[in-house]
């Protein structure tokens, strides 16, 4: 590998940050944030102060990543790191704290407090993480609990505030990425679908711009929009079962990948395997495996890549 010209005089096979953070799916601030409160992955530093790391510390971010995929809190990984404990399954109790806290701030409808318990498990878990075992399962024991009329204030109160709180960070991070965005279709009645969202981010987090319509368009809107956008895939959301004859009109004038997410995907699963070319994904985290295994994220990709 040849010497960084961003760091000259640095050893050949060092990376700064941000090539780290593209390597490994862990963004800078949760880098620094692992380093400087658990003493996890201490680079080297430039004279300026710039984070270096060993291609062997980029192994132990991935060793890092695949303990906190087993439920394990980012706090009690250097220890196992130290002691070379071999990967087990388990679930940290910290993960059902998190989420008591957070369904404890929905109940009480304060936002401020529900967006600090947030932004501190963001600062210390990939994004990926945080879904698998926070936010699905907490959306899991919301929806039974949103079956009740006395919960829709609730209902409303938590998506509203997660639209926004995902929807600022798309923001953000459309204006670091180029090529072509990912089109995000919700094919439910009810705006606010939380799982789009939760796609959406997912796919935002892995440097792939988006665009999400949270609301059905008619087939030949969808259209339209593919033309205008040129998006590298569009991804449909059904939470609900779907008008076949709609489905196959409105994919119709796609010419790009296409991905259907979402609960319809078991219920139409024969029905959908008839479909050329129409990708199935049961949930956020499978629809992002997706796009990866399609060669779809990353900032530079596109239909033609």
């Amino acid at each position: 590998m040849h010497e960084n010209p961003d760091f000259p005089g640095t050893a050949p096979d060092l990376l700064p940050i941000r090539d780290v953070a593209r390597l490994t799916g862990v963004n800078p601030v949760t880098l620094r944030a692992w380093e400087r409160r658990y003493g996890l992955i201490l680079p080297q530093r430039t004279p300026k102060g710039h984070r270096l790391y060993s291609h062997a510390q980029v192994e132990q971010i991935r060793e890092v990543l695949g303990w906190l995929e087993r439920g394990v809190a980012v706090g009690q990984v250097k220890s196992l790191l130290e002691e070379q404990r071999p990967a087990t399954a388990t679930e940290d109790t910290s993960w059902q704290e998190r989420r008591n806290q957070l369904h404890s701030c929905i109940e009480a409808l304060a936002e401020r407090a529900l967006d600090d318990c947030f932004n501190r498990a963001m600062a210390l878990y990939p994004a990926t993480t945080l879904c698998r075992h926070l936010l699905l399962p907490l959306l899991d024991g919301l929806r039974r609990r949103w079956r009740q009329p006395a919960a829709q204030l609730e209902r409303v109160f938590f998506l509203s505030w997660l639209r926004s709180k995902l929807g600022a960070r798309l923001y953000h991070c459309n204006r670091q990425h180029g090529g072509a965005p990912l089109l995000l279709l919700n094919l439910g009645e009810q705006p606010m679908e939380p799982d789009l969202w939760l796609c959406a981010w997912l796919a935002s987090d892995a440097e792939c711009p988006v665009q999400v319509l949270d609301w059905p368009v008619p087939p030949p809107q969808l259209a339209v929009a593919v033309r205008q956008l040129n998006p590298r895939a569009v991804l449909l959301y059904g939470d609900q079962p779907l008008g076949m004859p709609r489905l196959r009109q409105l994919l119709t004038d796609v010419p790009c990948p296409r991905l259907l997410c979402g609960p319809a995907v078991a219920v139409h699963q024969d029905a959908l395997h008839a479909l050329a070319d129409l990708h199935l994904a049961g949930d956020p985290l499978e629809a992002l495996g997706q796009l990866q295994h399609l060669g779809l994220l990353g900032g530079g990709a596109s239909c033609a890549s």
